[in-house]
């Protein structure tokens, strides 16, 4: 588990550790996809937080537009990637990430 152990993170990573059976990987996909869409709106919603004055540090503005367009390319990647464990490896470190980046803000 991530030290930091936001909401949509946690939901992140149990969607992620569920098991993909071969008939029913679609679902799993949308699941994962389903909870990166989470893990976006959780950094979205630092703008109006308590951490908005965070978010006057330009290089805490540029990370989280970075994240942000990590966790949209995985979100189209996620439904129809083959390479399952290169994905799979992509998703950890976003998450590793985007729980850093909570932790500065």
């Amino acid at each position: 588990m991530l030290p930091h152990d936001s909401d949509a993170l946690r939901a992140l990573d149990t969607a992620i550790a569920a098991p993909r059976p071969e008939e029913n990987v679609g679902l799993w996909r949308w699941e994962v996809r389903q909870r990166l869409n989470g893990v976006r709106d959780s950094l979205l919603t630092l703008e109006n937080g308590q951490e908005w004055h965070a978010l006057a540090d330009v290089s805490v503005l540029r990370d989280r537009g970075t994240l942000l367009s990590r966790l949209a390319v995985l979100a189209d990647d996620v439904l129809d990637r083959t390479d399952l464990e290169n994905l799979l490896l992509e998703l950890r470190q976003v998450m590793i990430d985007v729980d850093r980046h909570l932790q500065e803000v």
